[in-house]
């Protein structure tokens, strides 16, 4: 149909998901080949326990809002690369940066746990975590949202003005380190802190956070990406730049004995971190 930008399908990008693709990849390949029944069947079993788990999470998890499910979709059809290749974005971005509907009602039940009230999230792409977040958040809660790209800012900001949420939600558009000396400068604190940018900083952020009293005595800290497409725990010579700079964060963190974490296999890797008291 004339005028219709067609949905793209989204590459696999987390451990579960590319396995998944490799497991089919095998089959394919194998049922060609002369092997023992016995061998196909225990291919064809891994495949499909690998490949059936994400669409049933899917299936037993809520259903995201119809304002989530309007900027997933907008985000999914945009021309990322091409904003890019003309200047647009500041960095290069794509669709699988959103967090999704497992995530997001993740972080959504988190904020419904704590109960809480003040949320900072450190890289908000088009906003989906961010509105995710805000539709927990009490009529009077607050979440600042810090975002590099002035593209971007304005998409997420287009779409929290289609939400009765959206005016929960204040975005900060500039380097996230700046924006996070300003917010210590003004005293502020938050219970609850999503990190979601470039993983090179991730270390640099999380120190910020402790250091400058950012995070609430009891605040919790939410770390995405920390399982990276397995390149994290498989050899340093699999890694890209941001699967050596993950790899730096979560041994950083495990060796901090300020804070206590674990690491859930949700989606791409989510950490979860609480400072200890003293």
């Amino acid at each position: 149909m004339t005028g219709v930008v067609e949905k793209p399908l989204a590459r696999p990008v987390t451990p579960l998901g590319i396995l998944a693709q490799e497991l089919e990849a095998v089959v394919q390949a194998v049922d060609k080949e002369t092997l023992p029944a016995q061998i196909k069947q225990k291919l064809h079993f891994a495949c499909r326990l690998a490949s059936a788990l994400d669409p049933y999470l899917e299936e037993c998890t809520t259903s995201e809002s119809a304002a989530l499910t309007a900027l997933a979709d907008k985000t999914a059809r945009e021309q990322w690369g091409n904003r890019f290749n003309q200047g647009e974005t500041v960095v290069a971005l794509e669709q699988e940066m959103l967090s999704g509907h497992i995530e997001g009602q993740t972080l959504k039940m988190f904020i419904h746990m704590i109960k809480a009230k003040r949320v900072l999230e450190i890289g908000m792409f088009t906003g989906y975590g961010a509105l995710a977040m805000a539709e927990a958040l009490p009529a009077d809660g607050k979440l600042i949202a810090c975002e590099v790209d002035p593209y971007t800012a304005e998409f997420g900001k287009a779409a929290f003005r289609e939400s009765p949420h959206g005016e929960k939600i204040q975005v900060e558009i500039g380097p996230a380190g700046e924006t996070l000396d300003k917010l210590a400068a003004s005293g502020e604190s938050f219970e609850f802190v999503f990190i979601d940018a470039d993983k090179a900083g991730y270390v640099d952020y999380f120190n910020t956070l402790l250091e400058k009293n950012l995070l609430a005595p009891s605040g919790f800290i939410c770390v995405d990406n920390t399982l990276l497409q397995g390149q994290p725990y498989l050899s340093e010579a699999e890694r890209t730049a941001n699967g050596k700079a993950i790899a730096e964060f979560n041994r950083t963190v495990a060796e901090d004995e300020r804070v206590e974490q674990v690491l859930l296999p949700v989606r791409d890797g989510l950490t979860i971190i609480r400072r200890v008291e003293n």
